[in-house]
């Protein structure tokens, strides 16, 4: 591909230096469909990226967008704060027919602010309201957000170290397989939960993803997922599973706890959950746990009503026979692993290991920057994909699950080129 220079003169002078995504594919994007996004000179790239999993069903997805359309030409309400409204309706409706009641789920479903860190926030604050403790339990390479709340419980330093302040109430254990299986899962936190000079402080809840995805695609074991739910029980704490990148189908299942058979206390939904890259969360909690005051946990922001009309479009569309799309998920990832394989195969002395499940993959590197030269490299071959892990190890494929079975052929020879060309 021949890419001419662009002029990204105004975001160099006038963005901030905060920006970074576009930093590993400097080009200016102008339209994307599908699981294609062109540049402002026509070029196609192929994205392996999904907005970070918030286009789980593509870009401008067809059926997505005719509903949003219709919606915004009848003049349907857009911001409606937490206003009863027909598209809230009809989306609470679907959601529960769809996505609750075939799951045997007792949720309640919280609108709060708009993007993932803010039902994290109201996830912490619900938690420690319940249990009248204030001490929440997260794990190591987690990340659930960049509000401080969220950054307290998130383990990468960097990200951590931008709060410019301490970050309390929070204390890491160790995520499955992280001391390489030597040692028993959870004896370090029983340990310290039964032990009174311990300095543990009783935690209110634990806060867990089943797939680390900016941690590295660490993948939990359904068995560690179950220990974990029986020890909160055990112990008193409310177990929280943030599903918002690895929920709405990503892991196969709608939801990537549903593999380990345990039912969550709280859960908190974003990203994909609107369908179209739209603003739009939630926090979902057993009833009993429902101890709000009205107007306690708030936000302008939250009654993204063109959000409602995409999820519920999406979910009509993907869910209504959630098993053909769970099904199809598995058999896009199967094609994943097994050219993954190869790659590891081809690369022995390079490749230090290849995980994933479902739609979400990572490729670590023994040498830790061997990964961002081969999304650079990729980026240059018309692939985008990102790295992630605590030191961007780890190369990570999030392809919208829409993704054809050539269109994933396609992205993933030019990532085995990419590692290939980046010896």
């Amino acid at each position: 591909m021949t890419i001419t220079q662009p002029d990204l003169s105004v975001f160099e002078t006038l963005e901030s230096e905060v920006r970074s995504y576009c930093r590993g594919w400097p080009t200016v994007f102008d339209r994307a469909q599908g699981s294609r996004m062109y540049d402002e000179d026509g070029h196609a790239y192929l994205d392996f990226f999904a907005g970070a999993g918030s286009l789980n069903y593509g870009h401008n997805n067809p059926v997505l967008k005719r509903a949003l359309i219709d919606y915004l030409s009848r003049d349907g309400v857009t911001h409606g704060l937490d206003m009863s409204t027909t598209a809230k309706r009809a989306f609470l409706q679907t959601f529960e027919n769809l996505v609750l009641r075939q799951r045997d789920l007792p949720y309640k479903v919280m609108f709060p602010g708009p993007t993932g860190t803010n039902a994290v926030e109201s996830a912490l604050k619900l938690a420690r309201k319940v249990k009248g403790r204030e001490a929440i339990v997260s794990f190591t390479n987690a990340f659930h957000g960049m509000s401080l709340g969220s950054l307290a419980v998130t383990g990468n330093a960097f990200k951590r170290a931008g709060a410019g302040i301490p970050l309390v109430h929070g204390t890491p254990m160790p995520f499955d397989n992280y001391f390489d299986g030597r040692v028993p899962d959870f004896l370090w936190f029983e340990r310290l939960l039964e032990d009174q000079g311990s300095g543990l402080n009783k935690p209110a809840a634990v806060i867990v993803e089943t797939v680390q995805g900016e941690g590295g695609i660490n993948v939990a074991r359904p068995e560690w997922l179950r220990a974990l739910k029986e020890l909160c029980e055990r112990q008193d704490m409310l177990l929280i599973v943030d599903d918002i990148q690895m929920g709405c189908g990503r892991t196969g299942a709608f939801f990537s706890f549903e593999e380990a058979g345990i039912v969550p206390d709280i859960v908190t939904v974003s990203k994909s959950i609107s369908g179209y890259g739209l603003p739009m969360s939630l926090c979902l909690f057993k009833p009993e746990l429902d101890v709000w005051e009205p107007g306690e946990h708030n936000g302008t922001f939250r009654g993204n009503n063109p959000a409602f009309v995409t999820a519920t479009a999406a979910l009509e569309t993907y869910w209504t026979d959630g098993s053909a799309m769970e099904k199809q998920t598995r058999t896009r990832g199967e094609q994943v692993e097994q050219a993954l394989i190869s790659i590891t195969e081809e690369n022995l002395a390079d490749v230090k290991e290849y995980r994933g499940r479902g739609l979400v993959w990572g490729l670590e590197f023994h040498d830790k920057d061997r990964a961002s030269r081969v999304a650079r490299r990729a980026f240059e071959l018309g692939l985008l994909i990102e790295t992630s892990g605590p030191e961007g190890e780890v190369v990570k494929l999030l392809p919208a699950l829409t993704i054809t079975p050539e269109e994933l052929d396609e992205g993933l020879s030019v990532l085995a080129r990419a590692v290939r060309e980046t010896v």
